[in-house]
């Protein structure tokens, strides 16, 4: 009988010692798409070794490119003609790969691709994206489950994005730099992803002003030469160490990842009573008693991260005094809470506002992974539980975080992941 895999953690344990964090998952898939670009041998390294990036390799192997992931090293050979299908039964498992978008129309003059899949965490549609492009001279239509845009070439144009959608600026960004002319984005995302694609996309030959602040400007150029570039630390990976130090009154040094990519969130551990020491690349979390209970606000960077959502209710579940949680980007990010009501936290949600009163303990319960962070902040919120907790459909963690039961064991921490049959799969 076939197995499924969960994760089994003791309570009542303290995070202690160095962890490492390796690049960004949302950065690496996109550095990945943004090597269709330009013909050749483009190198992304400090790449994570997840099912997502797995997944990004298959998706750009279909489309033509000889793609080898070694380590933490991706090598993407593309050719001069490439592929221009992206199908479903990938797409859907993973919705980065929508950003071979913008690539391929860039490149090929004609894309089709499915409409994507991922985190049931809300409605996140591609109007955005559809809207940039249409601006820049792509024909756009929708049929049988695919997205089909066609252009002989892409015209610069000025886009104004309702929302600062990182997903929809990274599919324009990459349309642009081929485009002829220029383009102006308004209103554009600032997540640090979007800064190493502008990074990378730089060096190998794209013109952009404005990088880091919500106007960009792309002066299109007529080919690009590939390179080697290193993704950027994993933020969110580096945030969920930070808030389980706090959480467990512990003391980690998170190595590999910006402190000041997570200002916001290392300044509410900060007022939550943690002490923070940031460094050049690396960080230090250390709480001594029970957390104070903080407010928290998700909005688009440099705003609280809302992938740090389930830590920041894990947060308030153990805290002295009530917290008001409020989630601004996705419309089902709450949908976790129920799980974290089996582990005995007090949590009243009305809207996009979530009440979190703190308990001194949670108690210890089977419980399901529904996306990749709530399935980690599950994992960490049974940390500060009696007895123990089993979190099942890991296969959302392994979507986001590389190495995570080998570092919380670094940490002093004692878990396992197990393999159980299907049937006795009936808790979750």
């Amino acid at each position: 009988m076939a197995g499924v895999d969960l994760i089994r953690v003791v309570g009542g344990a303290r995070l202690a010692g160095e962890v490492p964090v390796v690049g960004a998952k949302n950065s690496a898939l996109k550095l990945m798409a943004a090597a269709l670009l330009a013909p050749g041998r483009t190198v992304v390294t400090n790449v994570p070794r997840i099912t997502d990036i797995a997944i990004m390799a298959e998706v750009l192997r279909r489309l033509g490119c000889d793609v080898t992931v070694d380590g933490n090293q991706a090598v993407i050979d593309t050719p001069g003609v490439l592929g221009s299908e992206a199908d479903y039964d990938l797409v859907r498992r993973l919705r980065a790969s929508i950003c071979v978008l913008g690539p391929l129309v860039a490149r090929c003059g004609y894309v089709r691709v499915a409409y994507p899949g991922g985190d049931a965490i809300g409605s996140r549609g591609l109007d955005m994206h559809v809207d940039g492009l249409r601006r820049m001279g792509a024909e756009v239509t929708s049929e049988h489950g695919f997205v089909i845009a066609s252009a002989p070439r892409l015209h610069g144009a000025t886009i104004w994005l309702d929302f600062p959608s990182v997903g929809a600026t990274e599919n324009l960004l990459m349309a642009a730099v081929l485009a002829k002319g220029t383009t102006e984005i308004d209103n554009a995302a600032r997540e640090p992803e979007i800064v190493d694609i502008c990074d990378m996309l730089t060096a190998m030959g794209a013109k952009i002003d404005g990088v880091g602040t919500s106007q960009l400007v792309i002066e299109g150029v007529d080919e690009l030469h590939p390179v080697e570039h290193r993704t950027i630390g994993d933020r969110i990976v580096a945030g969920t160490w930070a808030f389980g130090a706090a959480m467990t009154r512990g003391d980690v040094t998170v190595i590999g990842a910006e402190p000041s990519h997570l200002e916001i969130a290392l300044d509410k551990l900060t007022t939550a009573g943690a002490r923070v020491d940031a460094g050049e690349g690396q960080f230090r979390v250390r709480m001594e008693r029970r957390p104070t209970a903080v407010d928290i606000v998700t909005l688009p960077f440099p705003g609280f991260a809302t992938d740090l959502l389930p830590m920041a209710i894990g947060l308030a579940s153990v805290s002295d005094g009530a917290s008001l949680v409020t989630e601004n980007i996705f419309d089902g990010r709450f949908s976790f809470i129920n799980e974290m009501a089996r582990l005995g936290a007090d949590i009243r949600t009305d809207g996009h506002h979530a009440v979190v009163r703190g308990r001194e303990r949670l108690s210890g319960a089977p419980v399901r992974a529904t996306d990749i962070r709530a399935g980690a902040g599950l994992v960490i919120a049974g940390l500060c539980a009696e007895g123990v907790t089993e979190v099942g459909d890991v296969f959302h963690i392994d979507r986001g975080y590389p190495d995570f039961v080998a570092d919380l064991r670094a940490l002093g921490v004692s878990v396992e992941r197990v393999s159980v049959p299907d049937e006795e799969q009936f808790a979750f």
